[in-house]
């Protein structure tokens, strides 16, 4: 299975729920071109929710980061929510998990972007 994407809105902040796989391809591409869209709409605060994702390669976490530097420099903020262990390991490996803001509840997630 690629990845499946599904939006939806919590006030003022974006909440995109993420499943499936994060992978070179189809599953990187569709949460680049996601992310561009909501910053080209002004969007300005992205939570990503990947309660859901079964996998994640580099190229996964390339675009991770990819996308945190587009919705920085657009003067936005983009934060991750219930990352499973697997995610939680690679971040913290990779020394990206001081770079997002990681939260493991979605009420002061929200709440964060105040």
């Amino acid at each position: 299975m690629s990845v499946k994407l599904t939006f939806r809105q919590v006030g003022d902040v974006t909440v995109i729920d993420v499943a499936g796989r994060i992978t070179l391809g189809e599953g990187s591409s569709a949460l680049r071109e996601a992310l561009r869209d909501l910053v080209g709409k002004g969007q300005k605060k992205i939570l990503l929710n990947l309660g859901e994702v079964t996998y994640i390669d580099s190229s996964g976490i390339g675009e991770l980061v990819s996308g945190f530097t587009t919705v920085t420099n657009s003067g936005g903020q983009l934060k991750l929510l219930n990352l499973n262990k697997r995610v939680k390991d690679l971040l913290q490996i990779t020394k990206l998990y001081t770079v997002f803001d990681v939260h493991d509840d979605e009420a002061g997630a929200i709440r964060s972007f105040a």
